[in-house]
């Protein structure tokens, strides 16, 4: 008899819960379970779309109501008749947050945690019709009585936003943050189904290593059982359909049964950037009963931290690989997580596949992600940096916070232990940083965990304890990280040790992004530059054709960074000749954020090759509403050209070229120097396996004529080493006698020139990069000669006279190409696939371009 689950997720209604249960009045329709109170709120018309306008200020109230949802179901037919007693759960997947439910009449579960889902024995008490109803409390007023209920035994600190999300095991981010609005959820986010059985299999998983030879994967695969002890199940794993291995075995008086198991030349799973990304099923059956079975993945994996030169290393190995890790950081994809289909979450994946991004770091403030998340990540190899759901805070240890966390942690590790993708586990976001912000106690050498809990910084027992025992306990293979940041006892900000968030661009010393250079650390899991979504989503969040220009009361407000316009302006005039209408400062914005990724990627990948920099994730891939932020891609899955700018930078095999900084606003700085710069560097940086001999050409172009100030460079054939840097030239010099050396500057017979350097393997270009002076706003961009082509009805060519810089289709909903945000070189064609709309279609703009958006037909 196998067990059956009846999914109630239609027949719902919901309302405001004034305490007067009696009463019938205020009862509005639920389209579907899961849910959460302003998709409803808004799909009654109840309040405006908060994602629209201002709007998000009226709904700011609705954090302070208590909601109820209720539905009414009959019996469900369950499995065919047994000879032993039918058990009938109530489950609960996830309930957002404070909850009571009440069955029957009856209060069978209250729940004070986000993340842990619930089952509960009803099977006394079904009748042939049924009434479910839960009631949610105010997460924000809870968190206020939470905050006076314990300020005796601890000092609440935070970063972001409000005091009381601290003791609330929920979503942080739903308190707002530097990016996203306050909107307070509530509601069964989760599935909430009916589960009928005599017997069930709760999980199985396997605990196992792979042998430092990749030769065999040897460990335990286990099961957990309800109502089967003493009976018989068979364990077994399969690979393309045919059993590798497979036995009977005993389950105990605990429910539990395990073996043993060795697999000879195991096929193993890599990120896409390695190898291929080779599963197993795993699969328990109990006869009859019930059957369970799931997806796995083998790998080795290790985190390489070794004293160097440099300090100390920080990068993974997957199979005896060194792998560098370039990605992006991932908020939740909405402020209303019930919304997320499970194709949206893959067709995110997807883009940092194709993006040539093989790491995600799951963020703190957010949550454990949806399922498919994993399974994307698994099924495309992108390996995923876990944090614990902490962050920003100094977060409580009192008795029943612990007990929460505890068994948050337990069951997310049970779940999500399985996917090979999970690489790393780490304990929050920048809470060290709020150790060190306001001075709490810390004594690296104290290693008494007992001690730690009567300090000021009480939450060190959390991330230096109890989650890496848990993991331990319950993934005994996995790698298991204090904090990100985080370097050993070290000062967070360390950049010799550990991982390291990097925020100097932008916030703190507001170093130009030309600085990368001096910026880089061992890890870094964080840095970004704020940019302007594309013009059709500006247009969507803000309907006010009035409002829709750059420092509007609209825009202010959609911008949650703390000093965004005063950052934002700064590093475009720093770089660009300012122009304010909407269109042409929307592509200023996005250049900056895109010559942000190019000097960094390019720069820090550079140093893979001593395994000096071990990785580079860009806060951040996402948004959870239509927004300008960090975000690389906007909430519609709207590439910006930073998007692209990393994608060519973390190609397999990549160039880039450099000349030596020159400040040229601060005092008394010479802003001549970068333009009399006369040497530069080149370099190849590959994550094949073996060398490749591939055949290099660097051009030098004139800005002003598109002419070539000098013969090119043609080096062939070049050795490309494998998984490392080569460097190919050092203080190269452009000119045997530099431009405008004598002591008086001619500006008017200066001749800026771009180096453009084209690496090819078998006659096709496999990477290129193109320099350019600095700052951009120094040069004239005028009459670049653009002309546009069409190819089929799939893609168009373009092409200059001269030097362009920031070529920039409007990209729109459902739209994609095959590269944009590039530069152009006269005597080269710039080749793009179009798919979603006609290529005749599309508008563009670049720097120095007549308008912020011209049709391609001109």
């Amino acid at each position: 008899m196998s067990r059956v689950r009846t999914d109630i997720s239609s027949g719902w209604q919901f309302r405001e819960d004034d305490g007067n249960s009696s009463s019938e009045d205020g009862w509005l329709s639920v389209k579907s379970v899961p849910t959460q109170v302003h998709v409803d709120l808004l799909a009654n018309g109840k309040i405006p779309d908060p994602f629209l306008d201002l709007n998000e200020l009226p709904v700011r109230s609705l954090a302070e109501k208590r909601w109820a949802y209720r539905v009414q179901f009959p019996k469900p037919t369950g499995p065919s008749s047994s000879d032993k007693p039918l058990v009938t759960d109530l489950v609960f997947e996830g309930l957002d947050t404070f909850a009571t439910v009440i069955f029957n009449g009856t209060k069978v579960l209250e729940s004070d945690n986000m993340f842990i889902s619930h089952r509960v024995d009803v099977s006394s008490s079904l009748k042939d019709v049924n009434v479910l109803e839960i009631q949610f409390d105010s997460a924000m007023l809870r968190g206020r009585e939470l905050l006076k209920e314990h300020a005796h035994e601890h000092t609440f600190y935070v970063r972001q936003t409000e005091m009381s999300r601290v003791p609330v095991r929920k979503a942080q981010y739903n308190w707002g943050w530097d990016w996203g609005p306050i909107l307070m959820t509530a509601g069964p986010w989760k599935p909430v189904y009916l589960e009928q059985y005599v017997a069930r299999i709760d999980d199985v998983w396997t605990e196992c290593e792979v042998s430092e030879n990749l030769q065999k994967c040897s460990g335990r695969i286990l099961a957990k059982t309800t109502g089967l002890s003493g009976k018989s199940i068979t364990l077994s794993l399969l690979y393309n359909g045919s059993v590798v291995y497979e036995k009977g075995c005993a389950i105990d008086s605990d429910g539990l049964a395990e073996t043993k198991f060795e697999i000879a030349e195991p096929k193993l799973w890599y990120p896409f950037t390695h190898g291929p990304q080779n599963r197993y099923e795993l699969k328990a059956t109990i006869d009859s009963h019930d059957t369970k079975s799931k997806m796995v993945g083998f790998r080795r994996a290790e985190l390489i931290q070794k004293e160097d030169e440099f300090g100390k290393s920080f990068y993974f190995r997957i199979n005896r690989q060194d792998v560098f890790s370039g990605g992006s950081c991932w908020i939740p994809a909405d402020s209303f997580l019930s919304q997320i289909p499970e194709q949206r979450y893959r067709d995110w994946i997807q883009l940092l596949h194709d993006g040539h991004q093989n790491m995600i770091r799951v963020w703190g403030g957010g949550i454990y992600e949806h399922d498919s998340f994993y399974d994307a990540c698994d099924e495309l190899g992108i390996m995923v940096w876990q944090d614990f759901a902490f962050a920003c805070a100094s977060y409580p240890t009192y008795k029943s916070y612990l007990y929460s966390v505890e068994e948050e942690a337990r069951q997310n590790v049970r779940r999500l232990r399985s996917h090979p993708s999970l690489i790393i586990w780490a304990g929050n976001n920048e809470d060290y940083q709020v150790q060190e912000r306001y001075k709490l106690e810390y004594n690296y050498e104290d290693k008494d965990p007992q001690s730690w809990l009567k300090s000021t910084f009480p939450a060190r027992f959390t991330y230096e304890y109890l989650l890496p025992k848990i993991v331990s306990e319950e993934d005994p293979f996995a790698i298991y990280h204090p904090s990100s940041p985080w370097g050993g006892g070290k000062y967070t900000a360390d950049p010799t040790v550990g991982d390291k968030h990097q925020w100097d661009i932008w916030h703190g010393a507001m170093n130009r992004y030309q600085e990368a250079y001096r910026l880089s650390a061992r890890f870094i899991s964080e840095f970004g530059m704020e940019a302007y979504p594309h013009l059709e989503t500006t247009h969507t969040m803000i309907t006010v054709e009035e409002q829709r220009y750059p420092g509007s009361i609209m825009m202010d407000f959609r911008n949650k960074a703390i000093d965004h316009e005063r950052r934002l302006a700064t590093y475009v005039a720093e770089n660009f000749t300012i122009k304010y209408d909407l269109e042409t400062y929307t592509h200023l914005t996005q250049m900056a954020q895109a010559e942000t990724m190019h000097f960094a990627y390019k720069t820090w990948r550079r140093e893979w090759g001593q395994r000096k920099c071990g990785g580079i994730l860009v806060w951040q891939l996402n948004d959870c509403w239509p927004t300008m932020s960090w975000a690389v891609v906007d909430y519609f899955l709207v590439k910006k050209p930073a998007y692209y700018a990393i994608k060519n930078a973390l190609r397999p095999i990549d160039v880039g070229i450099s000349r030596n900084y020159h400040d040229w606003t601060s005092g008394h700085v010479d802003p001549t120097m970068s333009l009399k710069e006369n040497k530069f560097d080149l370099w190849l940086v590959s994550d094949r396996p073996d060398t490749v001999l591939a055949d290099l050409t660097v051009k030098f172009v004139s800005i002003k004529t598109g002419k070539d100030i000098r013969s090119p460079l043609n080096i062939s054939p070049v050795a490309i080493r494998p998984n490392t840097t080569t460097e190919v030239l050092t203080d190269h010099e452009v000119l045997q006698e530099p431009q405008n050396s004598e002591q008086q500057f001619d500006i008017s017979k200066l001749e800026p020139y771009v180096i453009h350097a084209v690496l090819s393997f078998n006659g096709s270009k496999i990477a290129t990069d193109t320099l350019w002076p600095q700052p951009l706003k120094y040069l004239n961009f005028a009459d670049r000669g653009i002309t546009t082509s069409f190819v089929n009805d799939d893609k168009i060519v373009v092409s200059a006279v001269r030097p362009t810089k920031g070529f920039v289709f409007q990209e729109t909903r459902g739209v994609s190409l095959t590269d944009n945000g590039f530069d152009l070189v006269p005597g080269e064609e710039k080749t793009i696939r179009v798919k979603g709309t006609e290529p005749r279609s599309l508008r563009y703009t670049y720097l120095g371009a007549p308008s912020g958006s011209l049709p391609v037909s001109q």
